[in-house]
């Protein structure tokens, strides 16, 4: 492949480029679903192409396609100085690329199990074992159990020098119980919603897990959950899981701080961010005990690699520092933004269509002491929540309203009755600081985001976030359950 890279490197330089690189990609993935009993999804995709980004005269071209025939490689090669060419005219400013050094290594994702060497039938197996245990009660009306890996050998040549073999894999597994009552729904997941927990290793995941464990558990949850109360309406203190705090990271600093949303190149698909770069190491973005580490470098983190697609070595880096905002997701064309020269290597493709854009890192919320045992006893009047459900949140990312599959009320230390249709409703900035407690390293997990949309057009990148439980003070929680309790007849 190296061959292959040099040859389109060269013919990009000689058409013009004063920067080129190509990525040189080789894919498989397998996707296996069961649903109500049955296999409802086996699928298994292989691919191989390439796509190649040039500069010219300070204008991006990108041209990209399948298979890895040399006369292809020199016609796209062709076609993205071409590309870079016409752009040159209509630009506005000229790109130019943060200094980074010339790099010649390979890396692969850590792992025991090969998942593409563990037979169909015995996950199926699993997955089917699964599946009698969720609907073993009639009110499971729906038990969808899957299972996901993929793997991406990427070659990486820039005409700086560098070259850079890598090799990531990923796995992930997960099921859903939905119960139905009258005029009701509840749905319950594990180990996580969005199709479950995903991590960058091998099949060994799924045996860590306790997936059939669990199973029991998941299903009673979701049939009680149709007879529970609903979550009142107030202001309380909340308990967040990890499970929710993932997307609570995710959507309030994750997306708030990735450096070309808040400059606007977002701005016509997903919005922009309040998190602006006059209130860097001013903002207190939280209270003292948040902190909030990017780090492409945390074993199983989705987005862990030795390299990202600009050819910049991966870098832990904090957000917010003791509460204060202080650093973005960046890439080399828009660091030199910023007070550090250097890129924080986060440009990322979803495969070689597409042309590399920033996305956010692993990020991390950091753990403090105690248990989440140790926080309910703590706490006299709230409500701990569990599994995100549903979010919504503003084009600046400040004002959201998330919900959660299940919450249980406490008092007076105790964890008492479950509660159904739990949300709750905050500004990101006010949310972040009202946060007092954060349970210790021996709660905290890393969690994954296998889905995560962003550009035009779009694509889907992973990464992952990491918390211990933590609690909010003086939160709205119950938005809308007093509207919906008072016009139940509506309904």
């Amino acid at each position: 492949m190296k061959e292959l890279a040099y040859r389109a490197i060269e013919r990009a330089k000689k058409e013009g480029a004063e920067y080129a690189d190509i990525r040189i990609i080789q894919d498989e993935s397998e996707m296996l679903e069961t649903r109500n009993g049955k296999p409802s999804r086996i699928d298994y995709n292989e691919s191989e192409g390439f796509g190649i980004r040039v500069l010219y005269d300070g204008s991006w071209g990108f041209a990209s396609s399948s298979g890895t025939k040399p006369e292809q490689v020199d016609k796209i090669a062709s076609l993205a100085v071409e590309i870079a060419k016409n752009s040159s005219k209509v630009r506005q400013r000229k790109v130019k690329l943060a200094k980074e050094k010339v790099w010649d290594e390979f890396w692969m994702t850590p792992y025991v199990i090969d998942p593409f060497k563990v037979p169909v039938s015995e996950k199926l197996d699993l997955l089917m074992a699964i599946d009698s245990i969720l609907r073993k009660k009639p009110e499971i009306k729906v038990a969808i159990c899957m299972m996901e890996f993929w793997r991406e050998h990427q070659w990486l040549a820039t005409s700086e020098g560098s070259f850079i073999e890598q090799i990531y894999l990923r796995s992930g597994t997960g099921y859903q119980a939905v119960a139905v009552g009258d005029h009701e729904m509840q749905v319950r997941t594990f180990p996580n919603t969005h199709r479950g927990q995903y991590l960058s290793t091998g099949y060994e995941l799924v045996g860590s897990l306790e997936l059939i464990e669990n199973a029991d558990r998941v299903r009673d949850e979701a049939i009680a959950l149709l007879s529970a109360e609903n979550c009142p309406t107030a202001r309380k203190d909340i308990i967040l899981t990890g499970t929710q705090m993932v997307l609570q990271i995710h959507e309030s600093v994750g997306h708030a701080t990735e450096l070309d949303r808040v400059l606007g190149y977002e701005a016509n698909y997903a919005g922009r961010s309040f998190a602006t770069m006059e209130k860097v190491g001013k903002l207190r973005y939280g209270s003292e005990k948040v902190n909030l580490v990017a780090d492409n470098t945390l074993p199983g983190g989705l987005s862990t690699a030795r390299f990202d697609d600009d050819a910049v070595p991966a870098k832990r880096w904090h957000i917010v520092k003791n509460g204060v905002f202080s650093g973005y997701m960046t890439n080399r064309e828009i660091a030199f933004e910023t007070d550090q020269p250097e890129s924080m290597g986060c440009n990322r493709a979803q495969g070689y269509s597409n042309i590399p854009i920033i996305r956010i890192a692993n990020l991390s919320l950091m753990p403090d002491r105690g248990s989440l045992e140790d926080i309910i006893s703590d706490t006299e009047d709230g409500i701990l929540m569990d599994t995100n459900k549903s979010w919504s949140i503003d084009q600046m990312r400040m004002n959201f309203q998330f919900g959660v599959e299940a919450a249980w009320e406490i008092k007076k230390g105790k964890k008492t009755k479950l509660l159904k249709n739990a949300n709750y409703q905050s500004s990101t900035v006010e949310f972040w600081n009202s946060c007092d407690r954060i349970a210790g390293p021996e709660e905290w997990k890393l969690w994954g985001v296998r889905n995560c949309g962003k550009g035009q057009p779009g694509q889907s990148a992973e990464m992952s976030h990491g918390s211990s439980p933590a609690r909010f003070r003086n939160i709205q929680i119950g938005v809308g359950n007093d509207f919906l309790e008072k016009n139940s007849d509506l309904i």
